[in-house]
């Protein structure tokens, strides 16, 4: 009796499991060309909610609405440019993986570059200062007292068994 309750118990908490009420999106066109832009297009427009993913990747909300107006463009015919050049003016240039390159976006392709520049004039510079630093000798008084607590400490080590 405790079994089947757990048993019902469990199914009904699985049935309202979110992977279970998942949907599956589906995009009928009326070509393979058409099917192969779509798939090409998600999968080079950002999604703006994860941002780290393109929208083939995303299950957002957003994601899935643009996912459907990137469909409804492709049916309607429109061009690969049209559809990038809509999504561009209705969200920016940072719903394209790959931002053209224009004053607004300089740092964003520039920006890595002058970070290594500068790590590495830094690191140069570490490096120079580190070799520039003197050598000091040891006067003959100094020398004597290191050897001096050197044997000290071996005499240590020896008495205590340590070698």
């Amino acid at each position: 009796m405790k079994m089947l309750k757990l048993a019902i118990l469990s199914v009904f908490v699985l049935s309202y499991s979110p992977w279970l009420s998942a949907g599956v999106e589906v995009h009928e066109f009326s070509s393979a060309a058409q099917d192969q832009q779509y798939k090409k297009l998600i999968n080079e427009l950002r999604c703006l909610v994860c941002q780290n993913q393109n929208l083939a990747d995303s299950n957002s909300e957003l994601a899935q609405d643009l996912r459907n107006e990137v469909s409804a463009m492709i049916v309607k015919g429109d061009t690969d440019s049209e559809i990038v050049d809509f999504m561009v003016a209705r969200y920016g240039d940072f719903v394209l993986y790959r931002p053209p390159f224009k004053p607004i976006t300089f740092l964003l392709w520039l920006g890595p570059f002058v970070l290594l520049l500068l790590a590495t004039v830094f690191v140069v510079i570490f490096i120079k200062r580190n070799k520039q630093s003197e050598v000091t000798e040891l006067s003959d008084d100094e020398l004597k007292k290191a050897n001096a607590l050197l044997a000290s400490q071996k005499e240590n080590d020896v008495i205590k068994g340590n070698k």
